[in-house]
């Protein structure tokens, strides 16, 4: 089995990078900068923000069969942001482009590798702050980059569906990360161990889920 997480560097993405590779699958992280070291897998240099550098990310697979994509880069850019002065469109544009535009262009790039795997399954990591049913203001540019990219995996589950591609979007927990903070709830690998159970669960029958760390169905 091969899986390749995006933003593989840190957080999140490296303790589910380490932890698939210690089961001995093969995994491919991608990193933008310096290449990490001291990190099981294979690296993909891959700028978020660079249509190109997604572009290229079909060609390096050389045509290698994917069966798990887990679209895990995210920034989260906006806390100190106030309403009345703040949320410049450049700040909108840039995290528009590494938390939705992203992910779409990733899929696209590697759609004929997840096609030429049998029963491939897509990962996106959004956000309990996507739900329109917990708003309690603030952050909005996040918010709503994690609720566009919630909505993109939804119709994504509904295209695929008839090609044995399944979908799943995951809140990943309030995680102890550079940007969860230290006061957050759990560490990145107890998050990383509940998202792969997620990921082995998820199924053409529950495509389309969106579900936390831990196995719950997360309110839209």
């Amino acid at each position: 089995m091969t899986t390749l997480i995006t933003g593989a560097a840190r957080g999140v993405g490296r303790a589910l990078l380490e932890a698939i590779a210690a089961t001995g699958d093969d995994v491919i992280g991608t990193f933008r900068g310096a290449t990490p070291s001291g990190a099981p897998g294979r690296w993909l240099a891959a700028e978020m923000t660079d249509p190109a550098s997604l572009a290229a990310l079909g060609p390096a697979m050389d045509g290698a069969p994917l069966d798990l994509l887990v679209l895990n880069a995210g920034i989260y850019s906006d806390r100190a942001e106030g309403l009345e002065t703040g949320y410049p469109p450049a700040l909108w544009a840039e995290m528009f482009a590494v938390n939705v535009t992203a992910p779409f262009l990733t899929i696209q790039a590697l759609l004929p590798n997840l096609r030429a795997a049998r029963g491939a399954k897509i990962a996106i990591l959004s956000s309990q702050m996507a739900s329109d049913t917990r708003a309690p203001g603030g952050s909005y540019i996040y918010r709503a980059s994690k609720a566009a990219v919630l909505n993109l995996g939804r119709n994504l589950a509904a295209d695929l569906k008839s090609e044995g591609i399944a979908v799943g979007i995951y809140h990943p927990g309030w995680v102890r990360t550079d940007m969860g903070g230290p006061g957050a709830s759990i560490d990145a690998d107890e998050a990383a161990r509940g998202l792969i159970a997620r990921f082995a669960a998820l199924s053409i029958a529950t495509t389309g889920c969106f579900e936390t760390w831990d196995g719950r169905p997360h309110p839209f």
